[in-house]
C-alpha cells in the first residue's frame, strides 16, 4: 500500500498538544523540584507584609498622638512581645490601629492570643532622628526584611 504525500508528517493540532504537554510537564517538575524554596518565598511575603502592618500601626499611633511614638520603643532593636526584655506595644496599638498583632510564621515562640500573652518574632527600633524600624530577623531564603519609616 502506498502512502499518499498528504500523510507524510504530523498536523499542527499534533503538534501543539504535544508542546503543550511538554510544557505542563515542565511546570509540574519546576514546582516539584523545590517546594521548600517557594515556600519560603511564601513565608517571607508574609513577614513583609506582617513587617508593613506593625510600622503603619505605629505611625497611626504616633500621628493621633502628635508625633510622640509608644514609649517602650528604645534605640536598640528588641522583639515585640509581653515576655521578658521585649517591647510591649500591643495593649497601644490593638484594636484601635491594628486588629491583632502579626506574628512570624517560623519563629520559634512566635504566636499570638491576646495583649497579655505573645511574641511576635519581629524586631522594632528607634534612631536619633525618630525614624521607626521593623524588622524579620527570621527571614529565609537570604532575604533581609527591614521597613523604615
Amino acid at each position: 500500500m502506498k502512502i499518499s504525500p498528504r500523510h507524510r508528517g504530523f498536523t499542527l493540532i499534533e503538534v501543539l498538544l504535544v508542546v503543550v504537554i511538554i510544557a505542563i510537564l515542565a511546570g509540574i517538575v519546576i514546582i516539584a523540584v523545590n517546594p521548600a524554596r517557594q515556600i519560603a518565598q511564601t513565608n517571607n511575603a508574609q513577614r513583609d507584609n506582617d513587617v508593613r502592618a506593625i510600622l503603619d500601626s505605629v505611625h497611626q499611633y504616633s500621628i493621633d498622638n502628635r508625633g510622640v511614638l509608644p514609649a517602650t520603643i528604645t534605640a536598640t532593636a528588641t522583639v515585640v512581645g509581653s515576655g521578658v526584655g521585649q517591647i510591649d506595644i500591643c495593649s497601644v496599638l490593638v484594636p484601635t490601629y491594628i486588629s491583632a498583632m502579626p506574628y512570624d510564621p517560623t519563629a520559634t515562640g512566635a504566636a499570638y492570643t491576646d495583649c497579655t500573652t505573645y511574641n511576635t518574632g519581629y524586631t522594632i527600633a528607634v534612631d536619633a532622628n525618630g525614624r521607626v524600624t521593623v524588622a524579620a530577623p527570621s527571614a529565609e531564603v537570604a532575604q533581609t526584611i527591614s521597613v523604615t519609616r
